[in-house]
């Protein structure tokens, strides 16, 4: 059978054309996958990239893992180890061979936690856990932020030092937690529901910093991804390093690389609102120039019509309205410059007043106010009740049986001081006790008691 040359319209590709075309399709057809085997002809170049083959019994694979992710390794990768690793097809177009650019490499003993991270988020995820929609819009100008964190690692640092200098008016509370463990996700559960349901913070921080599948795996939690979701309160997750990824991340309503992107995330950046108001006050400043020069020139107009009429009283009247214009203008700018210049001290005063020692002198100064006002209150009320106790002492007084006594009257009674009122106890014969002013006599009734009208 004889071959003929092709005709015009069959395309004839060059080595590198087919090679470029393969690799198009190659990488297009396969999306992120992993693989496992054993690591075989590793090698390690100056340039900080590893390259190696992952083989089974059967086949082999080529594979690159270049330096920036070989650093986040939490292992050093050896010949004849079992690994996981993931990644994307590509194809070396100068050789024609293709590998495995390998974006993140685990130990076969992570392998069974990759896969269990797979499941749950395949299941969180056919839930719905996270979609879209249901994420909550952050606080643009958050003033309080929640963290939770470990008290004592170098995240809740990185966090607290980008808060206090990209939004240093916000307040910041802390809910510990244990971030790797065993106990890690209940704390964790805790921290969060503590959090959302306090609602001191306008937004959640849920933060850790970097480390292995494993020293992240609290993360991976399912309860603590469903108490992500239920939360009120919009939660930003900043877990471990860029190349990390958690279901705390999925679940969140934003994911930020690290601790410290996460911080960014929660805040806008105060340094760069106050170049920008600076910008606008010069460039307010830069308007009135141009709006005075505008009105000079005008004026200038004016003037030069006005020097154009010769009736004097014509004259007279247009130089009389070029004062008036002039006052007013003047009026009108001063009014313009006066009003700019409260907007700015205005916003100005806005941006102190949220600075966290203004508030703390303010409530300082209400603490000594309420002080004053309790210690007069306190006095006032004493002394009205020192008034009310002496007009009841001196309405007793009144009447007391030792003022009637005052006043010449007696008390009639028997030896042993009781009180005689009626006429059936006064008998003759009868021994009785007369009660003075100051004194007391014994006597003895020599009659019987007669009846007496005091009409």
């Amino acid at each position: 059978m004889s071959l003929s040359a092709p005709g015009p319209e069959t395309r004839v590709y060059s080595p590198a054309e087919l090679n470029r075309e393969v690799r198009v399709h190659l990488e297009a057809g396969f999306p992120r996958l992993w693989i496992a085997g054993e690591i075989s002809n590793l090698a390690r170049p100056p340039s900080g990239h590893l390259y190696f083959s992952i083989k089974d019994e059967r086949a082999q694979i080529r594979c690159a893992l270049f330096r920036r992710s070989a650093a986040g390794l939490g292992f050093r990768p050896e010949n004849g180890m079992q690994v996981l690793a993931r990644g994307r097809l590509g194809l070396y177009e100068p050789r024609g061979d293709y590998q495995l650019i390998a974006d993140g490499m685990l130990e076969a003993g992570a392998g069974a936690l990759a896969r269990a991270f797979e499941a749950l988020k395949k299941k969180l995820e056919a839930e719905g856990l996270f979609d879209q929609a249901r994420k909550k819009e952050l606080p643009r100008w958050p003033e309080r932020i929640s963290v939770v964190t470990s008290p004592s690692g170098a995240a809740i640092r990185d966090i607290l030092h980008v808060l206090a200098r990209r939004w240093p008016r916000a307040l910041v509370r802390i809910y510990p937690s244990q971030v790797q463990g065993e106990q890690a996700p209940a704390e964790l559960i805790r921290a969060l529901n503590a959090a959302d349901l306090h609602g001191f913070g306008d937004v959640i921080l849920l933060a850790r910093g970097g480390g292995s599948l494993e020293d992240l795996w609290a993360f991976n939690d399912e309860a603590l991804a469903r108490a992500i979701a239920d939360c009120q309160t919009p939660v930003i997750s900043g877990v471990g390093h860029e190349t990390d990824f958690t279901i705390a991340d999925f679940v969140a309503d934003l994911r930020a690389p690290t601790p410290t992107a996460a911080a960014v995330a929660a805040t806008p950046d105060g340094p760069a609102l106050a170049i920008e108001l600076e910008r606008q006050r010069q460039r307010f400043g830069r308007a009135m120039e141009q709006a005075m020069e505008q009105r000079a020139q005008r004026l200038d107009h004016i003037s030069g019509r006005l020097l154009q009429q010769h009736p004097e009283r014509r004259l007279a009247e247009l130089l009389h309205r070029q004062d008036e214009l002039s006052r007013r203008l003047g009026h009108a700018m001063q009014r313009l410059a006066h009003d700019r210049q409260q907007r700015f001290k205005g916003l100005h005063a806005r941006l102190l007043a949220g600075h966290p020692r203004r508030q703390l002198q303010e409530f300082d100064q209400r603490l000594q106010t309420a002080h004053e006002r309790m210690i007069r209150a306190v006095n006032q009320s004493m002394e009205q009740r020192r008034h009310r106790f002496s007009a009841l002492v001196r309405a007793l007084n009144g009447v007391s049986p030792l003022g009637v006594l005052q006043r010449g009257y007696a008390l009639v009674r028997t030896p042993d001081e009781k009180l005689l009122t009626e006429k059936s106890e006064f008998e003759k014969g009868k021994n009785i006790n007369i009660l003075m002013d100051g004194f007391e006599v014994d006597a003895e009734i020599a009659g019987a008691p007669r009846e007496v009208s005091l009409k």
